[in-house]
């Protein structure tokens, strides 16, 4: 990563792992809310 610091290059990489378990987690929460709606209109 041209012309960053070593802790630059480590916070960068902290801070993508981090966004990465965000997304995991938004994406869960949505697939918990499809099924949740699924169940509650009766259609299972």
């Amino acid at each position: 990563m041209g012309g960053m610091s070593p802790d630059m290059i480590k916070q960068l990489r902290a801070v993508q792992k981090e966004n990465a378990q965000l997304k995991r987690l938004v994406a869960d929460q949505a697939l918990d809310i499809s099924i949740l709606k699924v169940a509650a209109e009766g259609n299972f």
